[in-house]
């Protein structure tokens, strides 16, 4: 298991941030992490990473407690609030967390990650010169230094625009095919549901929906156009498609189109956190 997390909580004075979360992330996965603010998202992944001690259970990455020494060099981390000095470079940011790491990787690294991120061609440009997505992207090149077989980015997507936030999820896709596990804390629910294998939603602290996000979606019925408009079989499912259309057939309709209904993730959402 590459991340583990049993019976989590944490406390702040009579705040409860977390009230005992169950986790797991295996290797390779990729998983959402979605709640309202004050969920406990955020003090989830500072425990993961070793800025916050939980109140009470534990957590793992790669079977060593969480902000030992061990777990830091198997973990990579990208906060949503990241500011990097401006007047460094692609290369010489990268330069400054190899040592910070101490990944001895060296130049070979440095052009490796840039590469991967699609700015081998701003290795020397300014920090301070660059768009927020070229940042965004710098970012999750310095959270790979030292080859983390976890990472944890918080909000990645944030402030991008459409094109930004697909060549992100692009970035994100190649990841995972590299066998890299990460765990997203993201509030742009349409974003979970492209990119990741299963999502967890928290509540108050606590796991109240877990799965893939096509296991969590729900059929809604079976809604059929025909010369005489559209129907809606609100009972329906898939399997019952066929059959509908043979009935119209035969009561004479004429029938041009089928369409399957089904809950998004943002229904199941706002289901789970009572905002329906």
């Amino acid at each position: 298991m590459i991340f583990s997390a049993r019976g989590l909580a944490k406390r702040y004075g009579s705040v409860e941030a977390l009230a005992g979360v169950d986790l797991d992330v295996e290797p390779g996965e990729l998983v959402g992490l979605l709640g309202p603010n004050g969920a406990g998202k955020s003090t989830l992944v500072k425990i993961a990473v070793g800025l916050v001690r939980p109140s009470r259970g534990t957590a793992t990455v790669c079977g060593a407690p969480a902000g030992s020494s061990s777990a830091r060099a198997s973990l990579g981390y990208l906060a949503e609030l990241f500011r990097f000095p401006g007047w460094y470079s692609a290369d010489e940011l990268l330069g400054l967390h190899q040592r910070l790491a101490h990944s001895n990787r060296g130049e070979e690294e440095r052009h490796e990650l840039l590469e991967l991120v699609g700015l081998a061609d701003a290795r020397d440009r300014r920090v301070e010169a660059m768009s927020k997505g070229m940042q965004q992207r710098l970012g999750i090149a310095q959270a790979l230094i030292g080859s983390p077989k976890l990472l944890f980015l918080d909000e990645p997507t944030s402030a991008l625009d459409p094109a930004g936030r697909r060549t992100i999820r692009r970035l994100l896709e190649e990841l995972k095919g590299r066998g890299i596990s990460v765990l997203l804390n993201s509030h742009l629910l349409s974003e979970i549901e492209l990119v990741c294998d299963r999502v967890v939603i928290l509540l108050a602290g606590r796991v109240v929906a877990e799965g893939a996000p096509t296991d969590l979606t729900r059929a809604r019925g079976v809604e059929v156009e025909t010369d005489q408009g559209v129907r809606t079989f609100e009972q329906a499912g898939r399997e019952d498609a066929p059959r509908l259309v043979a009935d119209l057939v035969a009561a004479g309709r004429l029938v041009y189109g089928v369409r399957v209904l089904t809950s998004t993730l943002e229904d199941v959402y706002l289901e789970a956190v009572g905002e329906t």
